[in-house]
């Protein structure tokens, strides 16, 4: 039978793991319950999006292999940007797809016609700019740069993202995506670039929530009468 010193000390234990450790729990479980209440198509914009737009056909157009270009080609996808096609050419640049000419970046016009494609009809533009580089922190991460930004006049604080290099279509942010991030990164405890799940932080406070679930049950063992009275029985 552990005696009543260690079960004060466990119980000591449990108790202040449990309020150090009950925040984050709070977190991980709003988060967790968020994650499982809302439909991952409407955080990632599809209500908003344009999702039955089918590229535009284009012909008459040059091979790739006539650009001059020293690099050769390794890569090539085709953009519709304004209704004109180019190449985007090893991942690296843009040319026409009718004269083979070099295009430097695509302009504010240009940008608000590939948003209208992949965009819903009836949104009206409140601003659009231009972004040359973001923090960790920001909506835009890890994605193309520079980038025009296209700001909508809604109540979802809707933004669409081009970007100013390749002219394509990058991605769709509101104010329910904003708080998925928010709450992912409390999920993960990764509150430099909220993606990584292997953070110093969270496996302490997983292995810390393990020691605090066990110093529970062995707190219930310790101190269960039913544990006690079986005890005596089998010593007897």
């Amino acid at each position: 039978m552990v005696n009543r010193n260690i079960a004060i000390k466990i119980r000591k234990t449990h108790r202040y793991l449990g309020l150090f450790l009950g925040i984050q729990f709070l977190f991980w479980t709003i988060s967790g319950m968020y994650f499982s209440w809302t439909n991952i198509d409407d955080i990632h914009g599809d209500q908003f999006r344009n999702l039955d737009y089918v590229p535009k056909a284009f012909d008459n157009l040059i091979s790739p292999s006539e650009i001059d270009n020293t690099e050769g080609v390794r890569t090539v996808e085709i953009r519709d940007i304004n209704n004109e096609p180019y190449y985007w050419i090893n991942n690296h640049k843009l040319y026409s797809a009718k004269t083979g000419e070099a295009k430097k970046d695509i302009s504010e016009e240009e940008a608000l016609s590939v948003a209208k494609n992949y965009m819903k009809e009836g949104l009206k533009v409140a601003n659009i700019e231009k972004i040359t580089k973001v923090d960790d922190y920001h909506e835009y991460r890890e994605k193309l740069l520079p980038a025009y930004v296209i700001s909508y006049d809604t109540n979802e604080a809707l933004k669409a993202y081009v970007s100013v290099t390749d002219g394509k279509f990058q991605t769709v942010r509101h104010r329910a995506w904003r708080w998925f991030d928010f709450l992912w990164m409390t999920h993960t405890m990764d509150y430099d670039t909220r993606d990584n799940f292997n953070t110093i932080v969270l496996r302490a406070f997983s292995l810390l929530g393990l020691i605090t679930v066990l110093s529970g049950f062995l707190l219930w063992y310790t101190s269960s009468p039913t544990i006690r009275k079986v005890k005596k029985k089998i010593s007897k």
